[in-house]
């Protein structure tokens, strides 16, 4: 025997899921010379674009000896 859920029920567990995981986005941090921050960031926009995957740079601080550390996140997958 079948039990019918409704749409309400099947939301409320998919977001119990959903928030057990974390808030859903993959985050990379890294600590790179300015010109190798800039090409990694362009290799990340380029391999994620920000229409599919809402990849952005979400934190970044130039460090005393002038590396630049960032986090840069992404959705896993595209709609």
């Amino acid at each position: 025997m079948s039990v019918m859920k409704a749409p309400r029920d099947i939301a409320r567990r998919l977001g119990e899921r959903s928030r057990a995981r974390g808030d859903g986005w993959r985050r990379e941090t890294f600590t790179l010379p300015r010109l190798d921050a800039r090409a990694k960031a362009r290799e990340w926009f380029d391999r994620y674009p920000k229409a599919a995957y809402m990849t952005e740079i979400e934190f970044w601080r130039e460090l005393d000896d002038g590396r630049i550390e960032f986090v840069i996140r992404r959705l896993p997958s595209a709609d």
